[in-house]
């Protein structure tokens, strides 16, 4: 007998046919006693495609942050009442909700929300009839009861935050890949699927690119301390734990996983004076817009007028906002110029295993090296190594690295 969180994402339901298999899976695998609570993402493109609505209202939809989260809440409430009816026409009690109904609050940043609470006591007392909890993910409301979407991603974060607050026996995310691997499969074909990741590994995977999982899932589940098995919808192999620390002897290797994000953009304010105060009055207004910025460096253009450029990487989808951002700030600051580069990627390298590992930056340094693959800019963090390169050379630098730390058996 145990309570379990279950997501499935959008490829998972895609079609009805899909969602009767779900169900059927689901109540094939539920043992006696269990409690299951479902977390649905809108159906296969159905986003994508309410997003390409919006568009064809305004070219920047996202400037009616608050309408866009009224309209993409709609998808997944789609698919929760499909898969309770799903669920009812085979025989079993179910009931579908959407975020706000299971208590998820969250802040008021439309389109980009984080949860601030969860309070799940009708999803408890719907347990407690013996149904099965359909919920739609990726959602939450306000302190003003108004909807807030997540995230790209965001149905991770709404299962694993749900798993947390009904203090669930584990958080299954179903997706169509068989777990985590050591390399995008669909880019490096010597990619392993990994047993076991920790918790602080997969973080900084996902935050690095590798999509399986959303970062702010990893960190609630890390919060949480709940155990997160990723796994594939179309097959009952075992997937990958995602954990505190590894219960096998899974050590074998320095590095965990190579890591890309090819949905990245390069901006470069030239020509601004360096003194105290200048760093801050740029991050602190993108900072102000919701911007997240990655691989900051800072360079001096010239010692003798104290003159510095500042080089820094924003997601692509950002990018129209954060260059508005920034050309109001570089014009006060009487910058030289500010100028953009979209063709670049970032490929990283993760392992808890570097610390104490001299030669591992000379190591993946060497494999870009022999690929003919130029680093732009370098980052590290105590667990990773990131560097951006060409956007047309990700393929190229992904399996180098991977061959270099991932030999073939």
């Amino acid at each position: 007998m145990a309570l379990i969180v279950k997501k499935f994402g959008g490829s998972s339901v895609a079609t009805t046919e899909k969602i009767m298999a779900v169900a059927k899976r689901v109540l094939d695998e539920k043992a006696p006693g269990d409690k299951i609570v479902m977390v649905v993402s809108a159906m296969g493109d159905a986003t994508d495609d309410l997003i390409e609505l919006a568009h064809g209202i305004d070219k920047d939809p996202y400037r009616f942050a608050r309408e866009m989260d009224m309209l993409l809440t709609t998808g997944e409430q789609v698919s929760i009442a499909l898969l309770t009816m799903a669920f009812k026409k085979l025989g079993h009690a179910a009931v579908s909700l959407t975020g706000p109904m299971v208590g998820v609050r969250t802040n008021s940043v439309h389109t980009k929300g984080r949860i601030l609470d969860i309070q799940p006591d009708r999803v408890r007392e719907e347990l407690e009839k013996g149904n099965i909890v359909v919920v739609a993910g990726f959602q939450g409301a306000d302190q003003y009861g108004d909807p807030v979407t997540l995230g790209r991603g965001g149905s991770d974060t709404s299962a694993v935050a749900l798993a947390g607050a009904l203090r669930a026996d584990t958080c299954e995310i179903f997706t169509d890949v068989e777990g985590v691997f050591s390399a995008d499969p669909r880019v490096c074909k010597g990619a392993r699927k990994m047993k076991e990741i920790t918790y602080s590994e997969m973080l900084e995977m996902a935050r690095l690119g590798a999509g399986v999982m959303q970062p702010r899932s990893v960190e609630m589940g890390q919060y949480y301390n709940i155990p997160i098995h990723v796994r594939s919808t179309f097959t009952t192999k075992p997937g990958t734990i995602i954990r505190e620390d590894y219960t096998m002897e899974e050590k074998s290797f320095v590095i965990r996983g190579v890591a890309h994000d090819d949905k990245v953009a390069k901006i470069a304010v030239l020509g601004i004076p360096n003194t105290p105060g200048i760093a801050h009055g740029i991050f602190s207004a993108l900072a102000e817009a919701n911007i997240d910025v990655d691989m900051i460096v800072q360079s001096i253009r010239n010692i003798e007028k104290n003159v510095t450029d500042m080089v820094f990487t924003v997601a692509s989808g950002d990018l129209s906002q954060a260059k508005s951002v920034v050309d109001k700030v570089a014009e006060k600051l009487n910058a030289v110029a500010v100028l953009i580069e979209e063709d670049v990627a970032k490929v990283s390298i993760v392992g808890a295993g570097m610390l104490g590992s001299p030669g591992i930056a000379s190591r993946m340094f060497g494999a870009l090296a022999g690929a003919n693959v130029n680093i732009d800019i370098i980052s590290t963090s105590e667990i990773s190594i990131s560097c951006l390169i060409k956007g047309s050379q990700v393929t190229e630098a992904v399996n180098a690295i991977h061959n270099e730390f991932f030999p073939k058996d």
